[in-house]
């Protein structure tokens, strides 16, 4: 993974680097902690100037600085992995394996049809110097961050860079739009003296829909989103990329629960581990939930192995069994996303190799906790509880002096409860459950410190919730239990694998239970179709960016594009049955695929989100709306710390 930047001056009066400023290079070599190296292109004769700048953080292969620059003067900056549809050997290095296959490249048509075949997340910035023409985008889901900026003035610039910093002035940013790649004539722009933008969208290999409506329909969308004086074309050959994944498959049988507003269900199948042994009894049912866990697997073994870990850089010996520390780490809740996610990488990651699970919880308000022990316990509740005894509520916070139980927050209770499942699956492995406790102190100064500034340009109150508790988590800062005591850990793991992509394709939200209830599978279909269609503007540039701040890589498993695929190609009464009740009926196919790897209690737990399971949507405003703007991301800019 990698923070990669861009300038594009049109004949200014300004030094290229005044348009990148210091605080921006400090954020990029957060991501890229391993090598940074900035390179300025030149070309006098047609007056423009282009700023690439690289930071690298070493995952595969030998260690490859960037900007790459070739014989002929095209340059590079690549940001992501690629898992397939390119070969890349054990010892290489993906980077320059695709620029070396870019170098190749005689069309533009060659490039797209490059770019169609990776598989895995990215975003690059590509200097084309025969053409003078600067590509850049992002993968089809946006899986990797990419924001540009617009400047107002004549003679200002374009700038690309994987994180900013929030300014309450100037010129703002915006994220890439993930829908395809985009083209700059350098040489017709320098010679107007004006930017334009020429896009390559992406389109389904098997779609109906005319190229031109795809056209019309994209730069429709793009367009609002650009300042006026910026044109966006539609490439004149009318090319474009093929979509990595198959449409999603919209078939609506009769027999497949259209009755939103019944509770017959309810009452026939009771939330437990058996109501989901007895739906695995239908052959057809198991083979699907069999088919979908050799998928995901694959999914998640080129994610845990597609890392260089044997040896020691400095001794070249390879670490003996005790002193082997985590290459990977799961974002942990101990609900069902997290937990198969977990029990999968224990059948790929070497057995000497502790995995680290990284579980986040805000200190609760104390008149907040005390609401919780007046109410009645559910029976999950109390299962829980028996599973997971609160040995260590007597102990303090090492940092903080807190009492740990006031840590005790339901994610903390169900990771708990998972960390035991884990450990009676694969007793051998050592499973560090890593307990990472924030105050309410903590969380304002790294929000002001640093947050805001990841999340930028989104600022929604969600955002907030679900960016902090990332942020906190990803770090992976906390305590670990070593013979029954807790002690200070800090995670080494630069591989963060998280869940995101589950909830959208397998109706796990709240909303899609509201929506098949009022308007059944047919509303249904179109929410979940949408979900994916706005993952990368709602979600995935902005956990890239809290994630990468840490020198980590944020990988997702169920945005793999073969598990999409797949996903896509079932019925949604295949994937979900949302006349069953919570807990059953949502993400259905993952919580029954989590009993043929082992799994039990965590298959029937109910989707909470991150943002009331770790309780930092407790810890501050409570009468806020998701959806509002947040005042605390706009208190603080560069200008005023």
């Amino acid at each position: 993974m990698c923070g990669i930047g861009c300038v594009v001056t049109l004949c200014s009066q300004h030094a290229i680097h005044d348009f990148f400023n210091e605080d921006i290079l400090w954020c990029l070599r957060r991501r890229g902690p391993d090598s940074s190296q900035q390179l300025i292109k030149t070309a006098s004769d047609l007056s423009y100037e282009c700023l690439f700048s690289g930071h690298v953080l070493h995952l595969r292969g030998l260690m490859t600085p960037q900007p790459l620059e070739d014989a002929n003067n095209n340059i590079f900056l690549w940001n992501g992995e690629i898992f397939n549809g390119v070969r890349v050997g054990d010892l290489e290095n993906d980077t320059e394996v695709l620029f070396r296959h870019l170098a190749l490249c005689s069309s533009e048509a060659d490039i797209l049809s490059l770019f169609s075949s990776l598989r895995g997340p990215w975003s690059f910035i590509y200097y084309q110097a025969s053409r003078h023409s600067l590509w850049f985008g992002r993968d089809y889901f946006g899986r990797r961050s990419l924001l540009w900026q617009f400047n107002n003035e004549i003679d200002g610039a374009f700038c690309l860079t994987s994180v900013s910093v929030y300014s309450k002035s100037g010129n703002q940013w915006q994220e890439v739009p993930a829908c395809g790649i985009f083209k700059i004539d350098l040489k017709a722009c320098a010679t107007t003296k004006s930017l334009s933008l020429t896009l390559f969208p992406w389109k389904y290999s098997c779609t109906e829909i005319a190229v031109d409506k795809i056209f019309v329909n994209v730069l429709d969308q793009v367009s609002k989103q650009l300042p006026s004086h910026i044109p966006l074309m539609m490439n004149e050959s009318k090319l474009c990329l093929r979509a990595p994944v198959i449409p999603l498959n919209k078939t609506v049988s009769e027999a497949s629960g259209e009755c939103p507003g019944t509770n017959i269900s309810n009452i026939i199948h009771t939330v437990s581990v058996e109501t989901l042994q007895g739906l695995l009894a239908e052959e057809h049912k198991k083979k699907l939930v069999h088919q979908f866990i050799d998928v995901l697997n694959e999914a998640v073994k080129r994610r845990v192995l597609s890392l260089f870990r044997d040896e020691d850089q400095k001794t070249r010996e390879v670490p003996s069994m005790s002193n082997r520390k985590a290459h990977i780490a799961v974002l942990f809740s101990g609900g069902i996303d997290s937990m198969v996610i977990a029990a999968l990488a224990d059948k790929h990651v070497p057995l000497g190799e502790p995995i680290d699970l990284l579980n986040v919880a805000f200190m609760i308000k104390e008149q907040a906790k005390q609401k919780c022990t007046d109410k009645k316990h559910t029976n999950q509740e109390v299962q829980l509880d028996l599973l997971c005894p609160q040995e260590s509520c007597k102990d303090l916070d090492g940092k903080t002096g807190v009492h740990l139980s006031c840590f005790d927050v339901p994610d903390r209770i169900t990771g708990r409860a998972g960390l035991k499942e884990l450990e009676a699956i694969n007793p051998s492995r050592t499973w560090n459950f890593v307990e990472i406790n924030v105050t309410l102190e903590e969380l304002k100064k790294m929000r002001q410190q640093c947050i805001n500034h990841l999340i930028y340009p989104l600022d929604t109150v969600l955002d907030d919730s679900i960016g902090c508790a990332i942020w906190f988590a990803s770090r992976g800062e906390g305590f670990i239990s070593n013979h029954g005591e807790l002690k200070p850990y800090k995670s080494p793991a630069k591989v963060v694998l998280t869940g995101m992509g589950a909830d959208e394709q397998l109706a796990g939200y709240s909303r899609h239970r509201v929506c098949f209830k009022k308007y059944g599978l047919e509303g249904l279909k179109k929410e979940l179709e949408m979900e994916l269609d706005r993952i990368s503007s709602r979600n995935l540039g902005r956990d890239d960016r809290i994630i990468g701040d840490h020198g980590k890589e944020a990988r997702f498993p169920f945005l793999d594009e073969d598990v999409v695929s797949f996903l896509n190609s079932l019925p949604i009464s295949e994937k979900a049955d949302l006349t069953l009740p919570r807990g059953i009926g949502e993400k259905l196919i993952l919580r029954l695929a989590g009993m043929e790897v082992g799994l039990t209690a965590s298959t029937v737990l109910p989707k909470r989100a991150v943002q009331f399971g770790s309780r930092i949507a407790k810890l501050e405003h409570n009468s806020e709306k998701a959806s509002d703007t947040c005042s605390r991301l706009k208190l603080f800019s560069v200008d005023e710390l």
